[in-house]
């Protein structure tokens, strides 16, 4: 059993959690992710690592609300525990030698985008990071983006909060003015990471995407996160989650991403009624 030491609700719909697993803490880098299984009947679900301490021994993971398991997970309180939690897995994000780097995070996608920043940050490299939200309501993570960042840029779509428009505005206008990245690292919703693309392509900038948001179970067996890169299937868990942005075909994975969508719905609904009688 894995023990939750913090829990901190980041918006109306994303909660933060302090795990401990030091086993996990031990290994863990950017870009890795964890399976868990909130009790011994539930599914097994991945998330990104948001953090980690190694010293004491805490993995800190960042989900939104989505469906039955992250419904089940946000009713856990400090000091309950969580069945299994595996990890880290994946392919860490490579930060090596990289002078300059622009950091791209849309929505709760700015949690896996978070420590990619910090790491980056910490060796010395110049960040720019671009964070992205619906509204100022959703925003996360500001203060720390802020905090590990050369330069920092928030945008909201309807302007509530930092500039309006979405994350390709500042993206387009600090390349145009000629802007040298070595790197554009970019994760969030697949039409953001898609358009993020299209805008480093223009510039000939290298661009790297994390394709976390289509990963189901965690492990390559399922076949949910299958997607074609460079012309070859390529699993997001066991090849990925990190991928050359340039060389990954969206339209399909949008189009399958979306397959899942009413059973997922449908097990929302039931987590939602179980808890409503509860309380009744």
């Amino acid at each position: 059993m894995f023990k939750i030491v913090n829990k901190k609700v980041l918006n109306p719909t994303v909660v933060l959690m302090d795990i401990e697993a030091p086993l996990v803490a031990r290994k863990a880098e950017p870009g890795q992710f964890i399976i868990l299984r909130v009790d011994s009947e539930g599914e097994r679900i991945p998330l990104t690592i948001a953090g980690f301490d190694r010293e004491k021994g805490l993995v800190t993971i960042i989900f939104q609300i989505v469906g039955a398991t992250t419904e089940i997970l946000s009713h856990k309180n400090v000091g309950e525990s969580i069945q299994d939690f595996v990890g880290p897995l994946g392919v860490a994000t490579e930060t090596e030698n990289l002078k300059s780097v622009c950091v791209v995070g849309g929505g709760v996608g700015c949690a896996i985008a978070f420590p990619v920043a910090k790491k980056l940050f910490e060796q010395g490299t110049e960040v720019t990071s671009i964070i992205g939200f619906r509204n100022k309501d959703l925003i996360i993570l500001e203060d720390e983006f802020k905090a590990n960042s050369s330069e920092f840029v928030t945008m909201t779509d309807d302007g509530s909060y930092g500039r309006q428009g979405n994350v390709c505005v500042p993206l387009e206008e600090l390349l145009a003015s000629g802007k040298h990245f070595d790197r554009i690292i970019a994760i969030g919703p697949l039409i953001m990471m898609k358009f993020v693309v299209q805008t480093a392509k223009k510039y000939n900038v290298p661009c790297t995407v994390s394709m976390n948001p289509i990963m189901i179970d965690g492990t390559g067996m399922c076949g949910g996160c299958r997607l074609t890169v460079g012309g070859k299937t390529k699993f997001a868990c066991v090849d990925g989650p990190d991928f050359d942005g340039y060389e990954v075909d969206f339209d399909e994975a949008m189009e399958r991403s979306g397959m899942y969508r009413d059973f997922e719905k449908h097990a929302y609904d039931k987590a939602c009624n179980l808890f409503n009688k509860e309380v009744k």
